[in-house]
């Protein structure tokens, strides 16, 4: 079945969403290359138990893509910025948070700033400060080159020259990524006509220009000593992730007070679209806890 798709604007900017159910509101923050789809085996089924909004970033899928400079308009406090007035435009006093990718990283920046407006976080494979410089392993340098690509200037124009160079594109991530390389075949041709769209390359790219300063800041300095999250929080993070590697996992506690982690097997990047039942599951189960202890 189709979602709702809505619109509403926030901060000059149309933000783009899909809605579903009822109860309990989650927000579903996408990473990249993905955009709202990314969620769509998970949404359905939890609907019948909270109502679920899944937005697309701005710069990603048919949210603005605002004519600004990255840093002005891309980086992680416009993100952090859009998810409050986002909330606030759809009256939700407080919410639960799942997110993956870039999403995490905006789900943990909000939770910093707004405790008061987040019920649970939920992340999978997640970007964190405590991965610090190990970014930079030697046996890792091979897996970000991405990062200082999609940063060209010429980047957007070289891969969105025709829809074949998009697939080659975004199709590698999708399969590399992924713990089965077919994972997204059948959803490949919606990633190609997502990012096909005017601007929707650019809008993910200007988020790895907008985000060097802390990328680099990491690799240089290691991780930093930040106070820990007290929001409750569950990470789910796959074990044949390529380029999040699971082993990463293991100062989660240094950043997150209150913790509930579990690696998941046969699934790399995606976990909660390569493990769809198994996410939903984990998802339902500690927002319910997460409920009950409110």
């Amino acid at each position: 079945m189709e979602p709702n798709h809505e619109y509403v604007e926030v901060d000059g900017a149309t933000i783009h969403y899909v809605r579903e159910g009822s109860g309990d509101p989650l927000v579903f923050l996408h990473g990249w290359p993905e955009f709202w789809r990314t969620w769509h085996k998970n949404l359905p089924a939890l609907a019948d138990s909270f109502d679920v909004i899944a937005p697309d970033l701005r710069g990603f899928g048919d949210s603005d893509n605002p004519d600004t400079s990255p840093g002005e308009g891309y980086g992680i406090a416009a993100h952090v910025a859009d998810l409050r007035g986002f909330v606030d435009e759809l009256g939700l006093e407080s919410v639960g948070l799942v997110s993956h990718d870039l999403g995490a990283h905006v789900a943990q920046s909000f939770a910093r700033e707004h405790p008061d407006r987040v019920a649970g976080l939920f992340f999978f494979d997640c970007p964190y400060p405590g991965i610090g410089d190990r970014w930079l392993d030697p046996d890792h340098l091979g897996e970000i080159w991405y990062q200082s690509f999609n940063q060209q200037p010429w980047a957007a124009d070289l891969v969105g020259a025709n829809r074949e160079t998009i697939r080659h594109y975004v199709g590698h991530f999708l399969r590399h990524w992924a713990g089965d390389p077919d994972a997204f075949a059948e959803d490949l041709d919606a990633w190609v006509d997502n990012f096909a769209e005017p601007g929707n390359l650019q809008g993910g790219f200007d988020w790895y220009v907008a985000a060097d300063e802390r990328r680099t800041g990491l690799m240089r300095d290691g991780a930093p000593d930040l106070p820990a999250i007290e929001v409750p929080t569950a990470v789910r993070w796959g074990e044949l992730d390529p380029v999040l590697r699971v082993e990463w996992a293991d100062r989660l506690d240094e950043y997150f007070a209150d913790l509930d982690f579990e690696p998941v097997p046969d699934a790399g990047h995606f976990a909660h679209y390569e493990r769809p039942e198994f996410a939903n599951e984990e998802i339902a189960s500690f927002f319910e806890d997460v409920a009950s202890e409110q």
